[in-house]
């Protein structure tokens, strides 16, 4: 198994897997008006047609939502993942 390879510091790795291609776009977009952002990758998600959406965000240059969401989950505890997730 290949080591996991992180992002720089400040950055986040995004995936974001939808039903359809317009759907992963919107999330995209949101995530764009918060975050600088690289340019989108997409691929299949499935042979049903869902879509994987890849994308780099840097959270050291942030507009007002996401530096006002970053201040208050902060604070935020509790386990809102998956189990897979860590």
């Amino acid at each position: 198994m290949k080591p996991l390879e992180l992002p720089l510091a400040g950055r986040a790795d995004v995936r974001i897997v939808a039903a359809s291609p317009e759907v992963a776009r919107r999330v995209a977009e949101v995530l764009r008006r918060c975050f600088a952002a690289t340019e989108q990758r997409s691929y299949s998600a499935s042979g049903e047609g869902g879509t994987r959406l890849h994308l780099t965000v840097d959270t050291t240059q942030t507009a007002e939502p996401a530096q006002t969401w970053l201040v208050t989950s902060q604070s935020s505890s509790g386990d809102r993942g998956h189990a897979d997730e860590i």
